[in-house]
């Protein structure tokens, strides 16, 4: 069986922004589930808008860089000024992937992640939930929501580039930005990126050496 990191969300306060920002947030969102793609090698995030606000995609080859992804969708929006997103992450099972969309999907990940984003409330933006999840984990999930809520527009657009697992240079964010690698860094230390970039890694090799038997045992 496939373990998959699941991850369901919907916007936050988009009825007050009204049609136009919602429009470019689902954009947003779509653009960079397209980029997380690349991450696992180009396999489909399948990333599926639903009526309303809410959406969803699945990581299926590298679940492990499920927090990386979420931060990065958060932070492409707040660089577009768009809506937030709340995006809980349920890790399991993949089951049905359904057909041409997620609509029709369905497993132990994608209820896990279903769930998750029912609890959260409203005082959150974001929750991991699996059979292999741990007070931990929920820890390390409230310090980085906390610090990524503190971004700049400016910080965020650095941050989505430098999250990606290749690990950019400075000097490839900067021409990318249009600015140069002085104002990269300044960007990426207010936000406290390289401290981020750190934890993920830590947390995404554990999980892919640990977790991962871990959750085998539930597994048919």
């Amino acid at each position: 069986m496939t373990i998959a990191a699941v991850l369901t969300g919907d916007l936050i306060g988009s009825t007050a922004a009204g049609g136009d920002a919602l429009g470019i947030a689902m954009a947003e969102l779509a653009a960079a589930a397209a980029e997380i793609a690349t991450w696992q090698g180009g396999s489909d995030t399948r990333f599926t808008r639903y009526r309303g606000d809410g959406w969803q995609l699945v990581i299926t080859d590298r679940p492990w860089l499920c927090l990386r992804a979420a931060l990065c969708l958060a932070a492409r929006l707040r660089a577009k000024g768009a809506p937030a997103t709340r995006v809980a992450i349920g890790l399991g099972e993949a089951g049905n992937l359904g057909g041409e969309s997620l609509a029709d999907a369905g497993g132990p990940a994608f209820e896990l992640s279903g769930k998750a984003l029912e609890d959260m409330g409203r005082t959150h933006w974001l929750g991991l939930a699996g059979p292999a999840v741990t007070t931990s984990d929920a820890i390390i999930t409230r310090l980085i929501e906390e610090r990524a809520r503190r971004w700049s527009p400016q910080q965020a657009e650095a941050v989505a580039l430098a999250l990606d697992p290749d690990n950019p240079t400075l000097a490839d964010l900067a021409t990318h930005l249009g600015i140069s690698p002085q104002a990269v860094s300044y960007r990426l230390n207010g936000a406290g990126a390289s401290a981020i970039r750190r934890a993920l890694r830590d947390w995404e090799e554990e999980f892919e050496m640990q977790r991962l038997s871990a959750l085998a045992p539930h597994l048919p």
